[in-house]
């Protein structure tokens, strides 16, 4: 045989073959046929309740003056000027609301109290002759009266005396913890000084900037969680701000912070609040939904040894689940999951692990 026939020959048998795959390809009237036996991995719809979470990032801080509570956190600082004689309070250390935290040199304060207190006692016992007298008639009526403005002078003396007595005494305004400590004994303060910083640990808030586009849903009483793991402290959304910053086009909220989560004012967080929540909703996975421009979105689902498609509509998607709705997806039904992205509209499988 030459080597030209034998070309011919093996060209006649590729042609043969082709058309011998062609025909195996497609169905009895000439249609093209379901490709046989791809193997897929399959998941199937089921119940669960999913979010939309709006991220921001925020520092923690002191809960502001709300409803009948004060603030959860003070800047100490004395009301008078003078010289720091005592610190009773220790950094890191719980203080109760009253207790005295520092003290100022005294001395003068406390000789103008004695000297008041003594001038009310001389002024107390010339009233008391005075009313002893007026009932005798032995007095005037205006000698007994200049000695009720003197008494009630003495009075005002001494209560201005202890008053200012009492601001040489700077107390804690909350209980709280004492967080920051900048005093020494020896300096001399006034109404400018900052001695230290009171705060209740057990009521913090983080403050964090939404923007304008992502803050519908919002709401006091929404739930929030401070980080991304899933056993992240659980607060709530103490305040949603009205107004809009227009530097920066985001909103003010707040959050609370668990008490016992440990966080300590001046920290940096990530804070997702639900915005949105839909509860017993059908969910697949995530990976076997798929979406094509022009196409549109669907799932294969398995029926019987075949996948078909089933065009749906997708809302909430967390945790690796979507939310999805369309004829035919009921709870229980199967579908090809991570294979789905590359079958045709129609096509038998076979299911990897049966």
């Amino acid at each position: 045989m030459t080597r030209r026939r034998t070309a011919i020959v093996l060209a006649a048998l590729a042609v043969l073959l082709i058309v011998v795959v062609l025909r195996w390809a497609r169905g009895p009237g000439g249609e093209e046929g379901i490709v046989t036996d791809v193997a897929v991995h399959v998941g199937e719809v089921g119940r669960a309740t999913v979010h939309r979470y709006v991220t921001a990032y925020g520092y923690v801080e002191p809960a502001p003056p709300g409803g009948s509570q004060p603030a959860a956190g003070a800047l100490i600082a004395p009301f008078v000027g003078g010289v720091l004689a005592e610190i009773d309070c220790v950094e890191g250390r719980r203080v109760t609301a009253g207790t005295v935290l520092f003290r100022l040199d005294s001395r003068i304060a406390e000789v103008a109290v004695a000297k008041a207190r003594h001038e009310l006692e001389f002024a107390e016992k010339a009233f008391a002759r005075q009313q002893e007298l007026v009932q005798a008639d032995g007095t005037s009526q205006r000698a007994f009266q200049e000695a009720q403005q003197r008494l009630d002078a003495a009075r005002s003396d001494l209560a201005t005396a202890e008053t200012e007595l009492a601001y040489l005494r700077i107390t804690a305004p909350l209980t709280g913890t004492v967080v920051r400590l900048d005093a020494q004994v020896g300096q001399y303060v006034d109404a400018s000084t900052v001695l230290a910083q009171v705060v209740d640990l057990g009521r913090l808030v983080v403050t964090v900037a939404v923007p304008g586009g992502e803050a519908a849903g919002l709401a006091v009483g929404k739930a929030a969680f401070l980080g991304v793991d899933s056993a992240a402290p659980r607060g709530a959304v103490t305040l949603v701000g009205r107004d809009i910053d227009p530097a920066s086009g985001t909103y003010r909220v707040q959050v609370s912070v668990p008490p016992a989560a440990g966080f300590v004012p001046g920290q940096f967080t990530d804070v997702r609040i639900v915005a949105e929540e839909h509860r017993d909703v059908l969910v697949v996975p995530e990976v076997s939904v798929v979406s094509r421009p022009g196409e549109g979105t669907w799932l294969m689902v398995v029926d019987g040894d075949r996948a078909v498609r089933r065009t749906v509509t997708v809302g909430l998607r967390e945790g690796g689940l979507a939310e999805v709705s369309g004829d035919a997806i009921t709870e229980g039904v199967t579908v090809v999951t991570e294979d789905a992205y590359s079958l045709p509209e129609e096509t038998k499988i076979r299911i990897v692990g049966r």
